[in-house]
């Protein structure tokens, strides 16, 4: 229950962003953000306490996506921005739950169904469906972490 009103509250907010493109500028932000104050290498330098030369470093790795966070931030700062890190899943988390769930569902009924035909006694594709529907229900009610046991 606690899983589900966590689930539920981090949904609501990251939906807004899925819908949302987020590309990088061409250069990086932050050499667009630079570009777009006036600011020159060297005066983004003494902002951040660095030597010319490490800042084109720095706007490198940006675009090579080796920087660090806590670069970013710092360097956002000296812009004066403030750095926003987010993960956004690009579906709703309930979807992927379901999607794991009837996998998870689909591989049990397999299994179970094979053995059953081996005994001659095979389901119905409703009472297949049914079960299906069952199982994936009591594991989206159970404790989710199972979900993601291998295989």
């Amino acid at each position: 229950m606690r899983a589900d009103l966590g689930r539920k509250a981090l949904e609501g907010r990251v939906a807004p962003f899925r819908e949302k493109p987020f590309t990088r500028p061409p250069k990086g932000w932050l050499r667009a953000i630079r570009d777009a104050l006036g600011m020159t290498t060297a005066q983004y330098a003494g902002r951040l306490g660095v030597s010319q030369p490490r800042i084109s470093a720095l706007e490198k790795s940006e675009m090579d996506e080796t920087v660090t966070l806590a670069t970013l931030r710092r360097a956002a700062e000296a812009l004066d921005c403030r750095l926003v890190y987010m993960i956004i899943p690009n579906r709703p988390l309930d979807d992927t739950l379901r999607e794991r769930a009837t996998r998870r569902a689909d591989e049990q009924l397999a299994r179970v169904d094979h053995t059953m035909r081996l005994e001659n006694q095979g389901l119905t594709a409703r009472d297949l469906e049914l079960e299906r529907a069952r199982i994936i229900d009591e594991l989206l009610r159970g404790d989710t972490r199972r979900l993601w046991d291998a295989p």
